[in-house]
């Protein structure tokens, strides 16, 4: 497989980018909105971020920094950020700031990321412990929502907090693989209401029906993530994330796609009308994988397999057309209500309804971070 295709690729992608004006945020381009602080830049931001530090590449650094600084102020406020939504999903691109606070020691970001931890400690909570996903979404855990607050409140954590609520975090993520995770099929489902009254919701179990593909692809991210953040000394806690890690991993092996080696919208119904073999969820998984050979997680063995789902997704997803190249097959967006919207059901046919794009950074973001992985092996065999 020729990688330097990808170099090119995500080239491409930051020149047709601006602070605020994002190539690879579809919802905001189809809306006709102002770009807002958001998780889906964070993808981008926070994966282009690791890619300076493999490569030095400059142009990526400064690129990345003119975007965020597009939005924090001087003081730490963040612009368009509103904590007072509780969204998870708002947490995510605050990763990035603390690769810039080390990068470039402006206190700026510093000031940032308490802003952003704020909103950690006033979190609404389910009963269980576990974040509310959104105000909106009130008693409500996505798994999805593990990586977007996670890894970030680890980080804190670690490195300025004396790694006091290591509990809460651990708790958090053992809540979900208690009430989440489906003993026969050996996968997560996409939600849990702990109220058990939401329409998409189970009345005894409080879970919705399907496993999508992407919701399970965040949440192995988040554990391959923390497992690297995570203080090793503390083994129960570090033990406990990457024996969850192995457990997913092995399980979505046994619905991986023979042909494509990618994984399907709906995991476990790869045979039904409609479903399809998705990008970003195969390329969390690929990176999930590489990153925890690396880490000895995984066996040795288990890169071949992260390998071959990189290139399945580079040869089947990574398109050039017109002269520019395409990363296809991304679902846009998916999720469960709320009330005023039914249609988000958690049903086989809404995951299969939902628009499939190209270049969206939540494809485009996991793509990239598996990237990174295959650059640390290629390196290593120099």
């Amino acid at each position: 497989m020729n990688y330097e295709i990808i170099n090119r690729y995500v080239n491409e992608l930051i020149d047709k980018s601006a602070p605020g004006k994002p190539y690879w945020n579809i919802e905001v381009i189809r809306a006709g909105k102002p770009c807002k602080w958001n998780y889906i830049d964070g993808c981008m931001t926070n994966s282009l971020i690791e890619l300076y530090k493999l490569t030095g590449d400059k142009k990526i650094y400064d690129f990345v920094k003119a975007y965020i600084d597009y939005f924090v102020n001087e003081d730490g406020t963040i612009n368009t950020y509103e904590k007072e939504k509780h969204s998870t999903d708002d947490i995510a691109e605050g990763r990035t700031l603390f690769s810039l606070y080390d990068i470039s020691g402006e206190e700026k970001y510093r000031k940032a990321i308490e802003n952003i931890y704020a909103q950690i400690k006033e979190q609404p909570r389910t009963p269980e412990g576990n974040f509310w996903h959104k105000e909106i979404y009130p008693n409500q855990i996505w798994l999805d929502g593990l990586y977007m607050a996670q890894p970030f409140y680890l980080t804190y954590e670690t490195r300025f907090n004396k790694m006091e609520n290591y509990n809460d975090i651990i708790g958090q993520i053992k809540n979900v693989r208690k009430y989440m995770f489906d003993e026969k099929k050996k996968l997560y489902y996409h939600g849990y209401d702990a109220s058990k009254k939401m329409f998409w919701a189970d009345p005894k179990t409080g879970l919705s029906k399907n496993f999508w593909l992407r919701s399970i692809g965040w949440f192995t991210v988040a554990l391959a993530d923390c497992a690297e953040i995570i203080n090793q000394q503390m083994y129960d806690e570090f033990r406990t994330i990457t024996t969850l890690l192995k457990e997913i991993i092995d399980s979505l092996l046994t619905y991986q796609d023979p042909k494509t080696k990618m994984f399907y919208q709906v995991v476990d119904k790869g045979d039904m009308k409609g479903n399809y073999v998705e990008t970003s969820g195969s390329a969390m998984i690929a990176y999930s994988i590489l990153k925890g050979v690396r880490m000895g997680i995984l066996p040795e063995r288990y890169q071949k397999i992260g390998l071959d789902i990189f290139d399945g997704i580079c040869e089947n997803m990574l398109k050039e057309n017109n002269g520019s190249l395409d990363l296809e097959g991304i679902c846009l967006v998916a999720g469960l209500g709320p009330d005023k919207d039914r249609r988000r059901d958690g049903s086989y046919e809404y995951y299969i309804s939902e628009p499939v794009v190209a270049n969206d950074a939540k494809g485009v973001g996991a793509f990239t971070m598996a990237y990174i992985e295959v650059l640390r092996i290629l390196k290593s065999q120099e």
